[in-house]
């Protein structure tokens, strides 16, 4: 299945979280924290977006950081993604 996002929306992946920390602690599932950084899987074409025009300015395999709490989770092929706003997209890691 592929999902084709709409307007100013932005399909993410979240990327995996250290297992380990500096010091080579590994860490549980309980300890790691939530990822921030998330790849880009689909963009949508942008356009005319509550009467105001949006560009997008992200594209597919750029490494975003994403609100911590912003978007909605779907499952997709048994993978976890989440669709954002563009707006909710805080930086693009180069």
């Amino acid at each position: 299945m592929k999902l084709k996002p709409l307007a100013d929306r932005v399909v993410v992946k979240l990327v995996e979280a250290e297992e380990t920390t500096k010091g080579g602690i590994i860490l549980t599932g309980a300890a790691k924290e939530k990822p921030e950084v998330a790849e880009v899987i689909a963009v949508g074409p942008g356009g005319l977006v509550d009467g105001k025009e949006v560009v997008m300015n992200v594209k597919v395999g750029d490494k975003v950081i994403t609100s911590k709490y912003s978007g909605t989770q779907v499952k997709l092929d048994g993978e976890e993604v989440t669709i954002v706003r563009q707006s909710d997209i805080l930086a693009i890691v180069e």
